[in-house]
């Protein structure tokens, strides 16, 4: 691997300017001064920038409870990005595995692996998702259990054609109800319940497919999953 591309991939530079840094002479390689871009480096080759032993920080599987009121997108905008509460190098390097919307909070995968995300969204995957809603109506006697049979048929959203997928739905009490899909269409859940006559006032996310939210995590903390975590998928 050339060196300005190592450092670029080690360190918050940029290609240009690791080549700048290089210039003037911050980067050493296996304790001597190096000022060419294209060097090529060997695993056993020992780069320091400023002081800093450099690695490659390689994939990254992380787990993140995501509040309220950030997005998960690239592009900053009106809310905070989930990226921004990640700690860790090149954070702009990961990608949140589906989505959330700002309202929803709960369990969010994120990654720099792209085959293993795509192994989670592909929806020849059918990767079931559990989700925790709490409802502004009762949803109760004759009008649950019917919301049970409905949801478990597949219903027509609003602007669909196609009814979705059997889901499961479980009523916890008067307002609150679990909810399994196995899609990841536009705002599916709320959409559902909207269906229904009922509106979603809160949406938290519990489980990707055998993955649950630890429940140690507090709202915006995160962790790295375990490797027997990653190997779920």
């Amino acid at each position: 691997m050339r060196l300005d591309r190592f450092l670029a991939e080690s360190t918050d530079l940029t290609r240009s300017l690791a080549k700048r840094a290089l210039i003037r002479g911050e980067v050493s390689v296996n304790g001597e001064l190096e000022k060419k871009a294209a060097r090529h480096l060997e695993e056993a080759d020992r780069v320091v920038w400023l002081g800093e032993s450099l690695s490659l920080v390689g994939v990254r599987y992380i787990m993140l409870h995501k509040p309220e009121g950030v997005e998960c997108t690239a592009r900053r905008g009106l809310y905070p990005r989930a990226v921004d509460l990640l700690d860790v190098p090149k954070a702009e390097r990961l990608k949140p595995v589906g989505r959330l919307d700002v309202e929803t909070t709960g369990l969010l995968l994120l990654t720099d692996d792209g085959q293993w995300s795509h192994r989670i969204t592909s929806p020849r995957r059918r990767c079931a998702k559990g989700y925790m809603a709490q409802l502004a109506r009762p949803l109760e006697g004759d009008a649950a259990r019917q919301a049970v049979d409905a949801f478990a048929e597949g219903i027509v959203l609003e602007g669909d054609e196609a009814p979705t997928r059997p889901a499961e739905l479980t009523i916890l009490d008067a307002h609150r109800a679990r909810l399994v899909i196995d899609e990841g269409r536009y705002h599916q859940v709320r959409r559902m319940f909207a269906a229904i006559g009922n509106h979603v006032e809160a949406l938290h996310r519990e489980s990707i497919g055998p993955l649950l939210l630890d429940d140690a995590l507090a709202p915006g903390e995160w962790r790295e999953l375990e490797p027997e975590e990653v190997a779920l998928f």
